[in-house]
């Protein structure tokens, strides 16, 4: 209760109208045990409070007529106020021997008198609720009957007065059974009686004053009329969530770099904690029709989904972007969560909202792929990177398998595709599409831009392992796009075209390389040698390609297979292929290592440096 509350309600209290002294005198005496917390017998006190206030009444009846029209239903509303929750029992009992106790005891002498508002507020701070609304309906039902009788026709200043301390009553109970809701997740430990008695505080209140279904005229006083205190229950149960979810360590990006990971890990762990409290603690406190356990987890939901959104609006990061995805899809709802076993049969989740709206949803996958995006491109451009500094600049001869020069390239690239394709396909198979999608579409910008570097460089530096490298380059990129046939399903129609075009322009800076070395010598018959390996690779069409290789053979009979797979190699074509050529017919003309003449070429050549001499 604020400040100017309080000093409202001490003037009440201690200030009373000067034209109500003859009236509040001649109030009923309530006895003071009715505020006490610390009765040794409560059905004792209970029914010593009942015989004082019975008292009390007859003694006010036999002041005047006009006190007995104010006071004349005490004793109907009185009886309803306080029944300890340890004499339920009794309550029938009590109630049909009371009248006959008050009639017997009518000339005892009474003591005690009405609580001021500020010692009904003191029980509201004490959280002795049902000790404070039964006051508080005493002095409700005191100003409504005497409001009947024309009481304040004549002074309206003190009815709004006293109307004003029992709305101010009723405002401080409705705070402190919101606080006792909202600290309930606060807490470690469950007071269970506390709960116990705001619920049987609750029910009081909806019988003291039944809802009608007609809202109070506006302007009109709140005498009488439902507080709601139930729906206020919720109202406190949705604020407390809200508080605990955002009461949930965050520490920021500076201070770690996996904050938002860290962050859902606490928000999961602590989360299910409260659930399981919920259900083995504070359920038991409270009547099935209040569905504690459902109204919990809707609200924690809401909350979770409110935090979440406000999340997403930050500038996220690809990893933080993963993990946000991640935990709605995959965490949320399993074991992990509300899925855990310890929850069943109480947590349901089936009728739950989505977490994250439509729209929150899809513009987050838009962010993602717009972060894969990125994250692609840097690591193809480090792939590239890395064969010039680590290869090119240093030139280090490529490695060789089966006679053939090989590149990681392949085997990277695969590898980076396939990495993201198993994150994307454990958010959604929408999302592993469109992350395919963008991957095959920086590969089609990649491989042409890794072609131009390459040639960037060997004309710079017209090293003589441009051949192995070309070589190794070509062998990687068609095993490549076989690795995307065959993994990943992808048509590679488009990727074929470019790296089509990327032989031909690595084939014809070849050619021209060994076309100027030629030319340079004076032996005339190494120039056929070029102009069948620039048939061979310029050929398309693999019937005459075959033709090629078997004048190759002829003219160079010095010739091996492993220089003729070389050049098939360099022509692009794959290893089954190479092999088919070879096969049909060729073998038999390398029997003879030697040239007839003198002039040999190709046994001087070491495989499988075979490209490099040329």
């Amino acid at each position: 209760m604020s400040t100017n509350t309080k000093v409202y309600l001490r003037r009440s209290a201690s200030e009373p109208d000067p034209a109500t002294n003859v009236v509040e005198k001649e109030k009923m005496e309530v006895a003071p045990e009715l505020g006490s917390p610390t009765s040794n017998d409560e059905s004792t006190g209970f029914i010593e409070r009942g015989m004082k206030t019975m008292l009390s009444i007859r003694k006010s009846k036999r002041k005047n007529e006009k006190e007995q029209e104010g006071t004349g239903t005490w004793r109907r509303r009185l009886l309803s106020f306080q029944f300890p929750k340890s004499s339920e029992e009794n309550k029938t009992k009590i109630l049909d021997g009371l009248e006959e106790i008050v009639d017997k005891a009518e000339t005892e002498p009474t003591e005690g008198k009405p609580l001021s508002v500020m010692e009904i507020n003191d029980l509201i701070q004490k959280k002795q609720l049902l000790e404070a609304f039964a006051s508080i309906k005493y002095l409700e039902d005191e100003t409504i009957a005497e409001r009947d009788a024309d009481k304040y026709k004549d002074n309206p200043q003190e009815f709004l007065r006293k109307t004003k301390d029992v709305d101010l009553l009723y405002t401080s109970i409705t705070s402190m059974i919101q606080s006792i809701v909202v600290g309930t997740l606060e807490h470690h430990t469950v007071e269970e009686s506390t709960l116990t008695s705001l619920v049987t505080l609750i029910a009081r209140e909806e019988a003291a004053h039944p809802n009608t279904g007609t809202a109070a005229d506006p302007g009109s006083d709140l005498l009488g009329s439902p507080r709601k205190w139930r729906e206020k229950w919720r109202e406190a149960v949705n604020e407390g969530t809200r508080k605990r979810v955002l009461s949930i360590p965050m520490a920021s990006t500076e201070e770690e770099k996996a904050w938002l990971d860290l962050h859902l890990s606490f928000l999961q762990k602590h989360l299910l904690e409260d659930l399981l409290k919920i259900k083995s603690s504070v359920k038991k406190c409270y009547p099935e029709e209040y569905r504690v356990c459902e109204v919990y987890v809707e609200a924690f939901h809401n909350a979770i989904a409110s935090h979440l959104q406000d999340l997403s609006q930050r500038p996220l990061e690809f990893n933080e972007l993963y993990s946000l995805l991640d935990w709605v899809v995959n965490t949320y709802h399993s074991e992990l969560f509300l899925g855990h076993s310890d929850l069943k049969p109480e947590v349901q989740t089936e009728n739950l909202s989505l977490l994250l709206t439509t729209a929150d949803w899809d513009r987050l996958n838009d962010d993602y792929i717009t972060s894969v995006k990125g994250k692609i491109k840097s690591y193809f451009g480090n792939i590239l990177t890395l064969e010039v500094t680590e290869k090119w600049e240093k030139e280090v001869p490529p490695e060789v398998k089966d006679n053939l020069y090989q590149s990681s390239l392949s085997l990277d690239i695969q590898t980076i595709i396939g990495e993201h394709m198993k994150l994307s396909e454990a958010i959604s198979k929408k999302l592993k599409r469109k992350t395919l999608e963008l991957c095959l579409a920086e590969l089609h910008e990649f491989i042409p831009r890794f072609g131009e570097k390459f040639l960037e460089w060997n004309e710079v530096h017209d090293s003589p392992m441009f051949a192995p490298y070309f070589a190794a380059y070509i062998n990687s990129f068609h095993d490549l796009l076989s690795g995307l046939e065959t993994v990943f399903q992808v048509n590679t129609e488009e990727l074929q075209k470019i790296l089509a075009a990327l032989t031909r322009n690595f084939r014809n800076v070849f050619l021209n390389k060994l076309r100027t070395k030629t030319q340079g010598s004076d032996s005339s018959w190494l120039l056929p040698a070029i102009s069948h390996i620039a048939n061979i690779i310029g050929e398309k069409r693999k019937d005459r390609i075959k033709e090629y290789v078997k004048e190759l053979t002829q003219d160079y009979p010095d010739i091996r297979k492993e220089h003729i797979m070389a050049i098939l190699t360099v022509r692009g074509l794959g290893f089954t292929s190479r092999r088919m050529i070879f096969q049909q017919g060729f073998h038999h003309a390398l029997e003879s290592p030697d040239g007839e003449d003198g002039n040999t070429l190709f046994a001087e050549i070491d495989v499988p440096a075979v490209v490099s001499c040329f």
